[in-house]
């Protein structure tokens, strides 16, 4: 059986303009840890690559596009692209988003190429322009062949040629991971610029000397290793809806009508093994093509019929309510809609066994989300950094934690634990001062100029003895830009006991002293 290979270059790219509503030849870069993780030809074009730090890429491209790595955006984006394919060629195997295989659509359409053409015109008809071929004798080559394809265009690889094409490859295809760039670092070092020089050496030597990916990667060019193509069956149909005839007027009759289309709903997806943490909600009036009232509702565990129910209510009452605006429901309703958006597994949101969010408080923060907007309600997340301000991260309600500065890596820096209870939202204006009235000031070398005596931690507390203190932690922030600009910063943070027992954390910023947080 002949595979093809279907690409879709810079694809986080592409989902990330396409989710923000932003045209797509706009420079953009997707980063993780303040590194290019994908960019687009434009970015490229201005000398942003991948695995450059964020403000290497800014400064070449100043008007560079910024966006967080998110794999469910990229999933969610790539899934019409998968059933746009699957109209056409069923058995579909999505190896990640922007990549797909399938077997090769050769004998009912006349030619692997004419297949590739079908596919591509179906695929610009749902608006990805960028889309390129690949057919070979096996996944890797194909892969491989489609990256080398032109746009909308198909690279065929003959029967029997995948061992001559792959060996006239550069040993960078291997570079899909931070194992396979040490890889192709070590092997450019010891004189292999092409899969056919690694094709030359011993499988023993390949295993031992680069791992078992590059291993791999040599069976197939030596011709083995060639994997079976796991291909996926069609989803299912989840979404569920119900019509009404006569079409109903009423936001608490629509609602009481539709709980039985709820329980069918998350019924669907319990034989599935599923629940839903994302549903878009439809609401059609009569004599309309398309829906009136269209929401996405975002759940911090997983929908039931209830939360459904409740949903479709809030929503109703504030479209029927409304001033007017496009989109309010002025006109009867004779279908509701839900459309699962993101399913996970049962088992990700089982109960633990010290128990859960008590269902009213998740039901309570729903409504308010739904009359106010997502982002009105928020909750911290732990991230990395050094102050107690730059850990804490804000999350809308119900939506996983991505872009998030990692906790792992050391901070030079940082205070050591206990973290503070009450970190200020705006820093305080404090005073230290030494044994001689003086104020207690930190070198250049993080040494303090005398031993802190007296301290007030705000404008209107009164002085006050220092019954013990640690630190410095001195921290120099932005020392690469010009001191002209006054950006860069010498802070120094400290942890203060006052003689009446409360303890702060307090920092020295280029001479001025802040109280950034309190512990209790």
């Amino acid at each position: 059986m002949r595979i093809m290979a279907v690409w879709c270059p810079d694809w986080p790219v592409v989902a990330a303009l396409a989710d923000e509503g932003l045209p797509t030849h706009l420079p953009a870069a997707v980063f993780s840890a303040n590194i290019v993780c994908a960019c687009n030809a434009a970015a490229r074009a201005a000398g942003v690559r991948r695995g450059m730090r964020r403000r290497d890429a800014q400064s070449r491209c100043p008007e560079l596009q910024v966006h967080g790595v998110n794999p469910d955006r990229d999933a969610r984006a790539f899934e019409p692209v998968l059933a746009a394919v699957e109209e056409i060629r069923p058995g579909v195997a999505p190896l990640r988003p922007g990549l797909l295989a399938l077997p090769a659509p050769a004998r009912f359409h006349g030619g692997e190429a004419t297949g590739a053409a079908i596919l591509a015109e179906r695929l610009v008809a749902h608006g990805v322009w960028d889309c390129r071929f690949g057919v070979a004798d096996e996944l890797f080559t194909a892969e491989q062949a489609a990256r080398r394809a032109e746009r909308q265009d198909c690279h065929v690889v003959a029967p029997g040629e995948s061992a001559q094409f792959l060996r006239a490859l550069p040993v960078d295809v291997v570079d899909d991971s931070d194992a396979g760039r040490d890889a192709v670092s070590l092997m450019k070092r010891l004189g292999l610029r092409t899969l056919g020089d690694l094709a030359d050496l011993s499988a023993t030597d390949v295993r031992d000397r680069f791992g078992a990916h590059v291993a791999w990667v040599h069976r197939v060019v030596g011709g083995a290793g060639a994997a079976p193509l796991a291909t996926r069956t069609p989803p299912p149909e989840l979404s569920c809806h119900v019509d009404f005839e006569p079409p109903l007027d009423n936001a608490e009759t629509i609602s009481f009508s539709v709980r039985q289309t709820a329980d069918r709903f998350v019924a669907g997806l319990a034989r599935q093994g599923l629940v839903c943490t994302e549903v878009l909600v439809e609401a059609r009036c009569e004599g309309e093509a398309e829906p009136a009232s269209s929401r996405v509702w975002l759940h911090p565990r997983w929908f039931s019929a209830a939360d459904l129910v409740d949903r479709l209510h809030w929503q109703l009452q504030g479209a029927m309510n409304g001033p007017g605006r496009a989109g309010d429901v002025r006109a009867p309703v004779d279908r509701v809609r839900f459309e699962p958006v993101t399913v996970v597994p049962d088992a990700v949101h089982a109960d633990g066994l010290w128990g859960g969010t008590d269902e009213r408080v998740e039901r309570g923060i729903a409504r308010v989300q739904g009359m106010l907007g997502h982002e009105a309600v928020v909750r911290p997340v732990l991230q990395g950094g050094r102050a107690p301000r730059d850990r804490q991260a804000l999350v809308p309600w119900g939506e996983r934690p991505t872009g998030l500065r990692p906790t792992g890596p050391p901070w030079p820096g940082s205070i050591p634990p206990p973290a503070p209870a009450r970190v200020l939202a705006t820093p305080w204006a404090a005073e230290m001062v030494g044994p001689a009235g003086h104020a207690v000031d930190v070198d250049e070398r993080g040494g303090v100029t005398s031993e802190p005596a007296r301290f007030r931690p705000s404008p209107g507390d009164g002085w006050q003895p220092v019954g013990a203190w640690a630190g410095p932690w001195p921290v120099e922030e932005l020392w690469w830009e010009s001191r002209a600009t006054g950006v860069p910063r010498r802070v120094a943070r400290f942890q203060v006991v006052g003689v009446d027992g409360r303890a702060w954390l307090m920092t020295w910023d280029s001479g001025v002293w802040w109280t950034e947080a309190a512990y209790d």
